[in-house]
């Protein structure tokens, strides 16, 4: 991907609006504490998925800001989700704000990078504007529905035209993948295609295919708030993001792959090996 024009820096541009949400929170709630969590600070909501003091009250913040910009739509946060997973229900009707506080909450409540922080309005299940922050860094991914994609202030332009690159490198994802998967994972290997380990940070990963710094990734959990924000800005600058039978991302399906690509021809070559 490159990037030519300049972001619309308009107080009514929604993108830039939750991307200001996002960098408040960063830096009221979740800046001051990394690195510096008592013990008492971070829990386990289940066996490997932790959830920290940051993450609840950066959600907190998250949350009445996105109400403030749309206060008709519902809120579904990570956090408020693990107390009540019935909000889950319904998310392809009305406008919904999707919320993940901090996405990478492992690496987070360890002292160490990567994490990102997102959030998505849906309307009527669309995903229609969504931004995605790298706290530390303060790198901003910003992108509306048919209005493009932008990293920070210059927008994202597909390279979609080029072909397949001879060395391709991406993630798949060994997070509940399926064991009749492991043996087509060695195939693209003995192809010549490097995979790489997952960060366990989707925010960070989607960042680096949207940019062209990673061909493709492929996950097999996909709950709406890991997904719904990097989908749109990778499908906006050019990228494929859809399940392995080619149909669009549903959030109703929480448990079907979902293989993302910097463009269609390289979506189109792993799927093709993943279906062998």
């Amino acid at each position: 991907m490159t990037a030519l024009s300049l972001l619309p820096r308009t107080t009514s541009f929604l993108p830039f609006q939750i991307g200001e949400v996002l960098r408040e929170a960063a830096v009221t709630s979740v800046i001051p504490r990394f690195g510096r969590l008592g013990s008492d600070e971070v829990q386990e909501k289940s066996v490997g998925d932790l959830v920290t003091i940051a993450d609840t009250q950066a959600e907190a913040i998250i949350a009445a800001g996105l109400t403030a910009l749309r206060p008709r739509a519902r809120v579904v946060g990570e956090e408020a989700c693990a107390a009540n997973p019935g909000l889950l229900k319904n998310l392809d009707r009305g406008e919904v704000w999707i919320i993940d506080p901090i996405d990478g909450t492992g690496n987070y409540a360890a002292g160490r990078a990567p994490f990102a922080m997102m959030a998505a309005l849906l309307q009527e299940g669309e995903i229609v504007a969504s931004a995605v922050l790298d706290p530390l860094s303060d790198r901003l991914l910003l992108a509306e529905k048919g209005g493009g994609a932008w990293l920070n202030e210059m927008r994202l332009v597909s390279c979609e035209q080029r072909p397949v690159p001879r060395a391709l490198s991406g993630i798949i994802s060994h997070f509940q993948r399926p064991p009749e998967m492991e043996a087509k994972a060695g195939t693209l290997a003995d192809d010549g295609v490097t995979l790489l380990s997952t960060q366990r940070c989707a925010g960070f990963e989607y960042a680096r295919i949207a940019i062209g710094e990673l061909d493709f990734a492929l996950y097999w959990r996909t709950l709406v708030w890991d997904h719904a924000p990097g989908i749109l800005i990778l499908e906006e600058a050019g990228g494929k993001a859809a399940h392995l039978d080619g149909t669009s991302y549903a959030s109703s399906r929480p448990h079907r792959p979902i293989l993302l690509a910097r463009n269609k021809a390289i979506w189109d070559h792993i799927a093709s090996a993943m279906a062998r």
